[in-house]
């Protein structure tokens, strides 16, 4: 198998109910995984040429979903069904990171 070009990985830990923190399971990363997924498909992107990957807990779990693309390690948050196809088409495909879903323009210092 090729080198992939890119390497998205979607949080998808769930926390049990009645737990205090929030998790990007229970904010639909599931859905969010499987839109990836299916986009590429419907895309033509080949197997192997970008990959994604569902994760365990990857930190900032007030503002998830959380989506991080590498190898450029651009972080997306509050990640929505909808937002997949921007990700897709503007970031994987054009190599422009989008910017209203980085963390910069969401998180609270």
């Amino acid at each position: 198998m090729p080198k992939p070009k890119h390497h998205i990985l979607v949080c998808t830990n769930t926390r049990p109910p009645g737990h205090p923190k929030p998790s990007c399971g229970s904010a639909g990363s599931q859905n969010i995984l499987m839109a990836l997924n299916m986009g590429l498909m419907e895309r033509g992107v080949q197997p192997g040429e970008v990959l994604v990957t569902g994760t365990t807990c990857l930190g900032p779990c007030e503002q998830g979903p959380n989506v991080v693309v590498y190898p450029d390690g651009t972080w997306y948050s509050q990640v929505k069904e909808t937002d997949v196809p921007l990700i897709l088409d503007e970031h994987i495909k054009n190599g422009t990171p989008v910017e209203q879903l980085k963390p910069d323009a969401v998180w609270n210092d």
